[in-house]
C-alpha cells in the first residue's frame, strides 16, 4: 500500500488536533448559552413570548452544537485514519486523495471522482 507524505501528513494532523480543540470550546461555549441549560428554568413564569424565544434560542444553540458535533466526529475519524495509517485514501476506491483537496478539506473521505458521482447522486434524489 502506498504510504501517505509524511510531511503533509504532520501538518493536517496537527491542523486537525488544533480544530478538535476549537470545536469543543466552541460547543461548551454554546452549550452555556443554551437557556435550556438554565436549572431554574423551568420555576420561572415568563411570559409566553419570552418563552417562545427560549425555544427558538434554544432549537438555534442545539443545531449548531449538532453540526459542530458532526465535524467533531470527522475529526476524530480522521484522526483515527491518521493512527491506523489508512488516512488520504478514497474510502472507495482506494486511491491517494490529492494533497491540495485535503489541505483544503481535511476530513475528505472521498478522491475528486467519487465526491463528485457522490453529489450528483444526491442531486438525483433530491
Amino acid at each position: 500500500m502506498q504510504q501517505f507524505p509524511k510531511d503533509v501528513l504532520a501538518g493536517l494532523k496537527n491542523h486537525l488536533e488544533e480544530e478538535k480543540v476549537r470545536l469543543a470550546k466552541r460547543i461548551s461555549e454554546l452549550t452555556v448559552q443554551d437557556p435550556f441549560s438554565d436549572p431554574d428554568r423551568t420555576n420561572d413564569n415568563a411570559a409566553s413570548d419570552m418563552e417562545a424565544s427560549e425555544e427558538s434560542n434554544h432549537d438555534r444553540v442545539a443545531a449548531l452544537v449538532e453540526e459542530l458535533k458532526v465535524q467533531l466526529a470527522n475529526i476524530d475519524a480522521s484522526l483515527g485514519h491518521i493512527a491506523d495509517g489508512t488516512y488520504g485514501f478514497c474510502s472507495v476506491c482506494g486511491n491517494m486523495i490529492d494533497t491540495d483537496r485535503l489541505s483544503a478539506m481535511p476530513t475528505a473521505t472521498l478522491c475528486l471522482i467519487h465526491e463528485k458521482e457522490s453529489a450528483d447522486k444526491r442531486k438525483a434524489t433530491a
